[in-house]
């Protein structure tokens, strides 16, 4: 009987440590996911402060006398469709692979990697589309230092412009990651992409009301 007892305690034991392993290891991975949504927040919050002081700079210069209307390219409204079908496309892939039972363990559906692929596309398309205004405005005799108007204009597209690019390399690591079929993606990792890529949407197309009412 002792001998049986002995055995059980011996077996419970030596369950016990892998047990504390899966646990230590789910609260490691739990509060490194605090973290980083922690910290896209927080970045967030600076390029919101940063464009905030550029408009409040844009206000002030507003009231000069050299201040000049601008004639907007009208390809920047193509530019915001092309970036609001961006996030949509985005969100579809982020559905897709809720979908999966757990994203860490199964392979991501083919159709959540096209839709990310296909986001990639958009922003390049949305970059190409923002260095075409650029030349428009180059081609109507406007550079950056001609008028208040372009300079601010310049600087803010500009500034977006960079953003979108960050966010384009980071949604080409994680398509890297999809496409890997021995590659795993953690879920944090995609949300907080996501989120980015939706902010800089919304982002211009606050600058593009700002410019069209403004500049």
């Amino acid at each position: 009987m002792s001998s049986t007892i002995a055995t059980v305690n011996t077996h419970a034991n030596a369950l016990r440590p892998p047990q504390r392993a899966s646990a230590q290891a789910a609260l490691a991975n739990s509060g490194q996911e605090r973290a980083s949504t922690s910290g896209i927040w927080v970045g967030l919050f600076a390029i919101t402060m940063s464009f905030a002081a550029f408009t409040s700079a844009l206000f002030v210069r507003e009231g000069t006398a050299d201040w000049i209307h601008l004639a907007l390219p009208s390809i920047l409204y193509l530019n915001t469709l092309v970036l609001l079908a961006s996030s949509f496309s985005l969100e579809s892939a982020r559905r897709a692979l809720y979908g999966n039972a757990a994203i860490h363990d199964s392979q991501p559906s083919r159709k959540a990697t096209a839709w990310v692929l296909l986001t990639l596309l958009l922003g390049l398309g949305f970059c190409a589309g923002q260095f075409r205004a650029w030349q428009e405005l180059r081609a109507d005799g406007i550079y950056l230092a001609t008028n208040p108007n372009s300079s601010f204009f310049y600087l803010l597209t500009f500034l977006h412009a960079l953003h979108v690019l960050v966010g384009i390399l980071v949604l080409a690591y994680v398509a890297g990651r999809l496409v890997g079929s021995h590659r795993t993606l953690r879920r944090s990792l995609f949300q907080n992409t996501a989120i980015y890529w939706h902010f800089i949407a919304v982002l211009w197309v606050y600058l593009l009301l700002l410019c069209r009412t403004k500049l």
